[in-house]
């Protein structure tokens, strides 16, 4: 019995009869040889570690652009910090905590770059609409490994898929990701804004805090509790009403006060027109696109290949090459 062997049986025996086992996944779009030592959703994890896309979100926006200091969160750190919350929870209800690793560590894969900002610009001008989770997905799925793609398994991929939107995850551990994504933005978000002088502590909805918790870190064990004692031994993982509500509330709280706050405005217009004038710029030259993305003008038309482009770039690439089409020998609008 090989070593992957012995932890698949040690998972039947483990953990929870609702729990997505490793031996019971519905495989992945091409078959590959099984791994000696790797469970499928740990070779799903390893493969979503050491991919391009991976390594990108350290250069893009959680919330703040560009900002000043070294400890404010970038789309990767977030996605450490949904990792570590997700990871928690599954195993409290005995949840597979491989699984749900990669599907969190996947999940922000296809972010744009200046964070909801590049987002809402490409929704507004690509065909159908832009939704970050589906382009996660789509990394994930196609866009990786030369256009191969990562070959992840099924369970793997429809977490990332599922983590925001209206289509619900498949498995209780893409729910633990769900939620834990929810618990990692409310919270250093609010650390963020406090730190860049946005938020006062007092400021804060009193009510909220009375039910979630004065500080960070009560706020998180708060939620994560919560979740822990109203799932155990249950086919579903959620939080009870009140603090469902409350934190409802101190997302509502942010949304008001600083995602959409006119201290953004300025930022949001010049985001805004760096990501129009670079589809603008690409879709009236695509064949000044890489050649991976050629292929996909080729295959999926020009308007696909422009929006994957863009959408993969970083805030630093972004604003590169902004400044190459528009202001060659500038040095960045930022």
């Amino acid at each position: 019995m090989t070593f992957r062997e012995e932890q698949e049986r040690e998972e039947k025996q483990r953990l929870s009869p609702y729990a997505a086992l490793s031996m019971a996944s519905k495989g992945r779009e091409r078959e590959i040889d099984p791994c000696d030592l790797r469970t499928c959703y740990q070779r799903d994890r390893d493969r979503i570690i050491h991919c391009k896309s991976f390594r990108r979100l350290k250069f893009k926006t959680q919330v703040f652009l560009s900002p000043k200091g070294d400890h404010y969160r970038t789309r990767l750190t977030h996605t450490l910090e949904v990792a570590q919350v997700a990871r928690t929870i599954a195993r409290s209800l005995r949840l597979n905590e491989d699984l749900t690793e990669a599907v969190a560590l996947g999940h922000d894969l296809g972010h744009t770059p200046f964070g909801h900002i590049g987002e809402r610009t490409l929704d507004r001008l690509v065909a159908g609409g832009f939704r970050h989770n589906e382009q996660s997905h789509r990394v994930a799925a196609r866009l990786e490994n030369e256009g191969k793609g990562l070959n992840l398994c099924h369970e793997t991929l429809d977490g990332i898929r599922c983590h925001s939107g209206k289509d619900e995850p498949a498995t209780l551990e893409g729910w633990c990701v769900r939620l834990a994504d929810r618990i990692a933005y409310i919270n250093h978000d609010i650390d963020d804004a406090i730190r860049g002088g946005i938020l006062k502590p007092f400021e804060l909805p009193r009510r909220c805090l009375s039910v979630l918790g004065q500080t960070h870190g009560e706020r998180i064990n708060t939620m994560i509790s919560d979740i822990v004692r109203e799932s155990r031994e249950q086919p579903f993982v959620r939080m009870t009403p009140e603090v469902a509500e409350a934190s409802n509330e101190l997302r509502a709280f942010l949304f008001a006060n600083v995602y959409h706050d006119s201290w953004r405005a300025r930022e949001e217009e010049k985001c805004d027109y760096v990501v129009s004038a670079l589809i603008d710029h690409y879709s009236r030259h695509p064949e000044q696109l890489p050649a991976e993305y050629l292929e996909i003008c080729y295959t999926e038309g020009a308007e696909r290949a422009v929006c994957d482009f863009v959408a993969c770039m970083t805030d630093r690439y972004a604003t590169e090459r902004f400044t190459e089409v528009y202001m060659p020998g500038a040095n960045g609008i930022f």
